[in-house]
């Protein structure tokens, strides 16, 4: 069973036990947050429709911030002497999926 989801602008599909890199989100280590879930599948059967949807619920638990790779900003303006770089790391928050439910 996987599910297509909404998490900071993005679709990412997940399953159970999933460790998934996302946008920065406000919470503790250890605390719990759940996602829109977009499409799910389980076997043959895929729920699409948003009806259908809305009882679905696809939760996951905060295992830290993490930050992604280095990026190197450079200005540079000719016959003038003016150089000035710049670094920036996005932070990003991982975690992981504990289940992906119907509230049937």
């Amino acid at each position: 069973m996987y599910a297509i989801v909404r998490a900071g602008g993005r679709q990412e599909k997940v399953a159970v036990d999933d460790v998934l890199t996302v946008d920065k989100l406000a919470g503790e280590v250890g605390s719990t947050v759940t996602f829109p879930a977009l499409l799910v599948v389980d076997g043959e059967n895929v729920v699409s429709g948003s009806a259908d949807l809305a009882r679905y619920e696809v939760t996951a638990e905060i295992l830290g911030a993490v930050k992604g790779p280095k990026i190197n900003i450079m200005h540079y303006r000719n016959k003038t002497g003016y150089k000035r770089r710049m670094g920036h790391r996005q932070p990003y928050t991982e975690v992981k999926i504990t289940g992906i439910s119907s509230g049937k």
